[in-house]
């Protein structure tokens, strides 16, 4: 795996590092010693799938209130997202940035989202799969989000909205809830 960090402190794109034969490609998308040695999770404990039929669809974003905070490893492996993170860790000096990737079957690309952001993505593409892993267990009463048009976010969808889920229109701003946010994420990493 190539790791590469983007200007989100503790965000990482990672691309498949491929091994090529006439066969086609092997590529490993998971290694404990190589997420310990970038300073990641390497410790997840639920694995997702998201399938979504429409181009258009959003879903998100989506975060644990702390204590449970989760770290995410999130890829496409069928179609296309803009998949969005949004660091909420007060102590940040990225606090309240966003930064959208697209990510896709072609490319393979893997995001690797930390503690402490939320999470959403918009499918480029009709029939489009979304796998993710996840540090931490869901949480019923810990669960929450942000409006996926919040205008201090401002973020930038690249399509018009085809599907979304009434709950995630009616999340608050973020400005709303800014007080999910105050304790410090639980950082699960094997690194000291």
């Amino acid at each position: 795996m190539i790791f590469h960090e983007t200007r989100l402190g503790g965000a990482w794109l990672i691309d498949l590092e491929k091994r090529v034969d006439e066969r086609g490609f092997f590529a490993r998308t998971w290694c404990r010693e190589e997420f310990a040695a970038h300073g990641l999770a390497t410790e997840f404990v639920q694995a997702n799938v998201s399938f979504n039929e429409a181009a258009g669809t959003l879903r998100g974003l989506h975060y644990q209130r702390p204590p449970h905070w989760e770290a995410k490893l999130i890829q496409c492996v069928r179609g296309a997202i803009y998949d969005v993170i949004v660091d909420l860790r007060p102590d940040s000096p990225t606090y309240a940035s966003w930064l959208g990737i697209e990510l896709s079957a072609t490319t393979r690309q893997m995001l690797y989202v930390p503690q402490g952001f939320a999470h959403g993505f918009q499918t480029l593409q009709p029939d489009t799969e979304v796998t993710y892993l996840m540090s931490t267990p869901y949480v019923p009463g810990s669960s929450c989000g942000i409006r996926f048009d919040d205008p201090a976010l401002a973020i930038a969808w690249p399509l018009p909205i085809t599907r979304i889920s009434e709950g995630d229109r009616a999340w608050p701003t973020l400005q709303e809830q800014e007080g999910n946010f105050l304790a410090r994420p639980r950082i699960v990493s094997s690194r000291g």
